[in-house]
């Protein structure tokens, strides 16, 4: 057993003084509260937060950082940055893809993040066994000390009816029998108190209806959460109802595939009966402001329906930083004019359910006993300096809204995961 106590810690509401953090051999909160302990660890001059639960990442994307920024022939950003998407792709083999993805996953855990989901595709060497790029992620994970849950990617058409060119082909599922063979090889190497698995369709452009329907229904049966990227462009909702008849949240909805363990990725151009619909189901929007910006995909529209759950994640990891990912989220919707709305709580309060997004409820949509200082969850928190400029005079009824409206990762003083200290 080993006792934290920091200043503040985060109660879900509001920051309080005396609360301290039991932590079990096994790395999980056993007690949670004012326990009159003497701290092994008193964290003067800090505040505690669970940790930021990131639940969306292309960790290999890393790699693209600067270079898909440049438009000499003076096309749009997204295709300057999907040509240098394809040759980072080309040019990666099983070492390079651990060490992009080991620096990706330490630059998180130093951004605060303790949990990544990590929406994996880049399967296959050039030249080798099938999905021997899997086991890079898992590698990359253990060298960092990052909580990992692996979204295993279902990829099997360049567009809607069309076949795999290219780079692409790296990413092909093989078949629901390939595909299920290799989760169940991976399910045996994992290291269970910090690797989980779940299963990620890629889109309604990469996955083929009549295989999409199984794999998530096998996914359910299986207790393993989904996460597929849901109308994140105008393009994908067009060619959608082109080829199909519906948007692509119609088509999920009306297969029976939307379900208390989906998560839908981006939902930018989702509009209100769609939130309504995932809301219905249980289901959740995990949004990626700083890549959606990057790509100019849009803003979505978050007009809140009752229970719908938000999270969020880094996507394409152009910039790491957990902090901007949440008060983006809500600039977004300033932006857009929806200044109340699904980013505020029933307080009235924006930092608390940006905060509430970005642990517990990334936790929830990995499907993982995290993001909340509760018994039972695992020990993964972040420290915040109460000394960094940035705050100064911040109380505890103002801290949450200093720290994601106006601090950075200069703020951030720890990071741990399962109660070890990671960064």
């Amino acid at each position: 057993m080993k006792v934290f106590e920091a200043d503040w810690t985060w109660t879900g509401a509001r920051f309080e003084a005396g609360v301290q953090l039991a932590v079990d051999a096994a790395g999980r909160l056993s007690e949670v509260g004012a326990l009159a302990r003497l701290p092994d660890e008193r964290l003067r001059g800090q505040a505690l937060l669970p940790g930021f639960v990131n639940a969306h990442s292309h960790a290999f994307q890393r790699g693209l950082r600067g270079l898909g920024e440049r438009f000499p022939d003076g096309a749009g950003s997204f295709w300057s940055w999907r040509e240098a998407m394809y040759r980072l792709v080309d040019s990666l083999y099983e070492r390079a893809l651990v060490e992009l993805t080991t620096r990706a996953f330490r630059e998180m855990l130093a951004a605060g993040i303790t949990t990544v989901g990590e929406f994996h595709y880049l399967h296959h060497p050039s030249s080798g066994p099938d999905f021997a790029l899997d086991r890079a992620i898992l590698a990359a994970a253990r060298a960092s000390g990052i909580r990992l849950v692996l979204l295993g990617v279902y990829y099997r058409t360049g567009a809607i009816g069309k076949p795999l060119e290219g780079a692409q082909r790296r990413f092909d599922g093989r078949s629901l029998a390939a595909y299920w063979k290799n989760h169940e090889a991976l399910a045996r190497e994992l290291e269970p108190a910090t690797e989980s698995l779940g299963v990620a369709p890629h889109s309604i452009r990469a996955v083929p209806l009549a295989e999409l329907a199984p794999l998530v229904r096998e996914a359910r049966a299986r207790g393993l959460v989904v996460h597929m990227h849901v109308e994140e462009t105008q393009k994908e909702v067009e060619d959608c109802r082109a080829a199909l008849g519906r948007r692509p949240l119609e088509l999920l909805a009306e297969h029976a595939l939307l379900d208390a363990g989906f998560t839908a990725v981006h939902a930018t151009h989702t509009a209100a009966d769609g939130f309504a619909a995932l809301a219905a189901a249980g289901a959740r929007v995990c949004l990626c402001p700083t890549t959606e910006a990057n790509l100019g995909d849009g803003l979505p529209a978050l007009v809140e329906p009752p229970g719908l759950e938000l999270a969020l994640g880094t996507d394409s990891n152009a910039r790491i930083s957990f902090l901007e990912e949440l008060r983006w989220a809500e600039y977004g919707q300033r932006l857009r004019g929806e200044r109340r709305g699904a980013l505020v709580d029933a307080r009235g309060a924006v930092a608390a359910r940006l905060l509430a997004a970005g642990t517990r409820g990334g936790a929830r949509a990995l499907g993982l006993a995290a993001g909340a200082f509760e018994p039972g969850n695992w020990a993964d928190f972040v420290a915040v300096d109460l000394g960094a400029s940035e705050l100064a005079g911040a109380t505890p009824d103002t801290l949450a809204e200093a720290l994601v409206f106006g601090a950075g990762e200069r703020a951030l003083a720890g990071t741990w995961v399962g109660g070890a200290r990671r960064s």
